[in-house]
């Protein structure tokens, strides 16, 4: 990123990098390069671009903005948040050790556990919010430790600081999912992580219209790696669902806060109420790791999970909703609810999930932007 554009905040970069207006015809919106092909002048002599798998213009618009937000050098994006884990985990060699998250997204759980342990690679789930669990687990062949703070489902934070000295210690690199926090309240490259990755679908995008993924690094040896299995692998973005990702991206600030502010407002209404046995979320004074939350994130983000009684409970208040939608996914201007153990955990076995902590009474929010009164309103309504 051009030096003049580092000292920009974080809203002006959103809106301008990488999408000033178009030199050809004077247009502020970014055009959509359709185009899978591009003439070259002559052998090797090109434009920077050759074969849109490899790289399309309004990808690489993308690509600048979002390491734009996220403070990385490097951005790659790709056509799904679990075609960007995937193109990563293909860095490591059969044999190779890691140690994850144990609360960590389905979709994950499920490549790591279904897909890649038949290529040799073992996986060890921790409790990463305690970093001694984490440094137990490492072995002299853990190649990489994967975390997600705040996690998927139970919003558990983990010491990104303190857990990447543990790993780096180990020759060990770290990626963490950085989804639910989003670049704009939590930037885990200045926290000691090596790469961080991005399910686009969710708040990025933020419009639940688009699917999309991203990798950040600041390292040019991981970046050059990664950039040959892009395109190698070709796991990427068309350039129609770039464009959607660059106008959502313009919002992003404004829908967060909006979000995090309607999520406090919702956690503390649910911690009241007495059909509710426990809430999850960083915000609350009762959460156990609300101080590192509150150092490592600008504000405590637009997830909330909570517990009832037992999954008929949550089936019935689940079904009695109105203004949030019974949906998988999250981020989105509008609000969702799920169940994770049905939902987007079902790929994860039912003593697995039980280990971690995600019970049949679970029931997972991902806060909108609407009238907060309204959502409380609803909620209060189908827990009676």
């Amino acid at each position: 990123m051009p030096e003049e554009k580092e000292s920009w905040g974080f809203s002006t970069r959103a809106v301008h990098v990488g999408q000033g207006p178009d030199p050809a015809t004077g247009a502020v919106v970014q055009p959509i390069h359709m185009a899978t092909t591009f003439a070259q002048q002559g052998v090797g002599k090109h434009h920077g671009f050759e074969y849109s798998r490899t790289g399309n213009p309004t990808r690489a618009a993308l690509e600048e903005c979002l390491a734009a937000l996220e403070d990385a050098k490097h951005c790659l994006a790709f056509a799904s948040g679990l075609g960007a884990e995937t193109t990563l985990m293909l860095l490591l060699n059969p044999g190779d050790h890691v140690v994850y998250m144990e609360d960590v997204y389905g979709g994950t759980f499920r490549l790591f556990d279904k897909v890649l342990k038949r290529y040799g690679l073992t996986f060890t789930p921790v409790d990463a919010s305690d970093v001694d669990k984490v440094e137990r687990a490492m072995t002299g062949d853990t190649k990489m430790v994967w975390l997600e703070s705040p996690t998927n489902p139970l919003l558990r934070i983990v010491d990104i600081d303190a857990v990447s000295e543990i790993a780096h210690s180990h020759g060990a690199m770290v990626c963490v999912d950085n989804t639910f926090a989003t670049p704009y309240l939590q930037q885990p490259l200045h926290l000691g992580a090596d790469v961080v990755v991005h399910s686009a679908t969710k708040y990025l995008g933020g419009h639940s219209d688009v699917v999309g993924g991203a990798l950040m690094t600041n390292k040019a040896d991981l970046e050059e790696k990664l950039r040959f299995h892009q395109n190698a692998v070709g796991a990427v973005p068309s350039p129609f669902d770039c464009w959607l990702l660059l106008r959502g991206v313009k919002t992003l600030a404004l829908r967060v806060e909006r979000q995090s502010q309607n999520a406090m407002d919702v956690a503390n209404a649910l911690a009241s109420h007495p059909a509710v046995r426990r809430v999850y979320y960083p915000g609350l004074d009762q959460h156990p790791n609300r101080a590192v939350a509150a150092r490592q994130m600008r504000m405590f983000g637009g997830m909330v999970s909570f517990e009832v009684e037992d999954e008929a409970k949550a089936f019935r208040t689940l079904e009695r909703l109105q203004i949030f939608a019974l949906a998988e996914s999250l981020g989105a201007v509008e609000s969702l609810a799920e169940h994770p153990a049905r939902m987007t955990d079902a790929s994860i076995p039912a003593e697995e999930r039980k280990r971690s902590g995600v019970g049949d009474g679970l029931i997972r929010l991902s806060i909108g932007v609407e009238d907060v009164a309204d959502l409380i309103a609803d909620l209060e309504s189908a827990l009676a």
